[in-house]
């Protein structure tokens, strides 16, 4: 998977992608979300993210108290202990991993607490959500990082001809 294709492609069609989710949320199609889970599907049946892993390489998920709570248990220590150990806080008073790669990305590109993996971790790269106009400038975001992200827009765009 060539990381850096997928990137370049995602910022020379960021504009057309912009204009793109702006339309859907001026004028969704009455089955958007019935879309937007077989565009999802299509998506996630070509790419193996095994195969890239470049989200946990390259941005933090953000980290809830029930993500903290669950994983300091899933590893045996204290929450305090946890977030003292792997967490700080951003300028947003978020916490988020204090460094990347995530800490817990294995080797063949695994991660090492998938069962209790944080919220964030399970719904990326969001491709699946509904009223997905409600994100589109995540979505776009999504698009430079993730393969998978960028190939649902395209595969929307293909779906929804505006």
């Amino acid at each position: 998977m060539d990381l850096e294709l997928y990137k370049k492609q995602a910022l020379q069609k960021q504009g057309e992608h912009r204009k793109f989710l702006e339309g859907l949320k001026k004028k969704p199609p009455k089955n958007l979300d019935y879309i937007v889970q077989d565009a999802h599907e299509e998506v996630f049946e070509a790419i193996d993210c095994l195969g890239c892993a470049n989200c946990c390489k390259t941005t933090g998920p953000l980290y809830t108290e029930k993500d903290i709570e669950r994983i300091a248990r899933h590893l045996r220590m204290k929450p305090a202990d946890f977030e003292a150990k792997f967490l700080r806080t951003d300028e947003d008073n978020d916490k988020v991993l204090q460094h990347l790669p995530c800490f817990f990305l294995n080797d063949d590109n695994t991660c090492s607490i998938y069962d209790v993996r944080p919220k964030a971790c399970r719904e990326y790269p969001h491709t699946d959500r509904k009223k997905i106009y409600q994100i589109n400038n995540l979505m776009i975001k999504n698009t430079v990082i993730c393969p998978a992200a960028y190939e649902f827009v395209e595969s929307m765009m293909t779906r929804i001809k505006k």
